[in-house]
């Protein structure tokens, strides 16, 4: 099969100016990687690759817990969510990704940007909350052994899921209502081959108030508000393990935490550097900040069920099982 050619870089200043949103030919430009726009074709394959690797591992570890009744408590029902999200967010950003790498087109619909966004940011949104279910899941198992069969039932969970996805879709369902009716007048190329709401607001020619203050309130709700309820749940835990005289069994509980950690760190990472770099002024290329932004987006899918399935020799367990199963039963056919 024969790519099409990518299509040529088009010059700021020769965008259209006085775009508004009512038009109904209005489209965004995506950007690729600063500076490697010519080998665009090659990291087709990595991005192909990686949402492969997502969607086979998330897919796997989601199969395995929701057939496998012994896998059906709160910790690994937290654990098939995240699977869920991480499928969720890397199916968002592969059609506009996929566009931009593999066939070098550029332009996407003001519609498909707007969708696109909403279902990135409802998903990450979404993640976020899974990881201090989590936190709280590790805090009761190890603060109040005696009473987490009792707090936390499989209906409870089911409960705090259904919150989770509320919470994701009832904060960010206003967002692309509220961006179609802006006015854009910049130059509109957007800073990544994916649609986020920060980088279309910045093509509005007027911002009102209200749209400033809906949009932080959604960042220090979620983003903001979590990993701090995370981090306050860790110094409990810490103070219960120190607690603990045996030394067997605080390395016990501490590694029970540990695979947890390095989720949220490999999450919230990225995005940390990110806000650093941008609220301290640090001078940095381009390419570091999409670097940044892909890391943020791309690895937790692919690593978290790595993470977990080395962790938790029970899930490791039923997936060999599984595919030991599968193997036996096409060797008879």
């Amino acid at each position: 099969m024969v790519l099409p050619e990518p299509q040529q870089e088009v010059p700021l200043s020769s965008m259209p100016h006085n775009l508004t949103s009512a038009c109904p030919g209005l489209t965004f430009l995506l950007m690729g990687f600063p500076g490697l726009e010519s080998a665009s074709r090659w990291l087709a394959f990595p991005i192909c690759t990686t949402y492969l690797l997502s969607a086979l591992g998330n897919g796997t570890v989601l199969l395995v817990i929701l057939t496998e009744r012994s896998l059906q408590s709160p910790m690994y029902l937290f654990l098939g969510m995240l699977a869920a999200c991480d499928l969720g967010l890397s199916t968002a950003l592969l059609p506009t990704m996929l566009r931009v790498f593999l066939l070098g087109s550029r332009e996407v619909s003001m519609a498909a940007c707007l969708s696109q966004l909403f279902f990135i940011h409802t998903f990450s949104i979404m993640e976020s909350s899974v990881l201090l279910a989590m936190a709280f899941d590790r805090f009761l198992a190890i603060c109040h052994p005696l009473r987490y069969a009792s707090i936390l039932t499989n209906a409870k969970v089911a409960h705090i899921g259904l919150a989770i996805a509320i919470r994701g879709v009832a904060l960010h369902v206003a967002i692309p209502f509220l961006l179609k009716r802006l006015t854009y007048c910049h130059a509109n190329a957007l800073s990544h081959s994916y649609c986020l709401h920060p980088d279309v607001m910045k093509l509005a020619c007027h911002k009102s108030r209200g749209d400033g203050i809906y949009g932080l309130f959604v960042v220090f709700s979620t983003m903001g508000l979590d990993p701090v309820l995370i981090v306050l749940s860790y110094v409990w835990i810490l103070k219960t393990i120190m607690g603990i005289t045996s030394l067997d069994e605080r390395l016990r509980a501490l590694n029970t935490c540990a695979c947890h950690i390095s989720v949220v760190l490999l999450f919230y990472s990225p995005m940390l550097a990110l806000s650093l770099l941008s609220r301290l002024s640090v001078h940095a290329p381009p390419l570091l900040h999409v670097l940044l932004s892909y890391l943020h987006f791309l690895a937790p899918p692919v690593l978290n069920p790595v993470l977990y399935c080395v962790k938790m020799k029970e899930v490791r367990k039923r997936i060999f099982t599984k595919l030991l199963r599968i193997r036996r039963v096409g060797s008879k056919d």
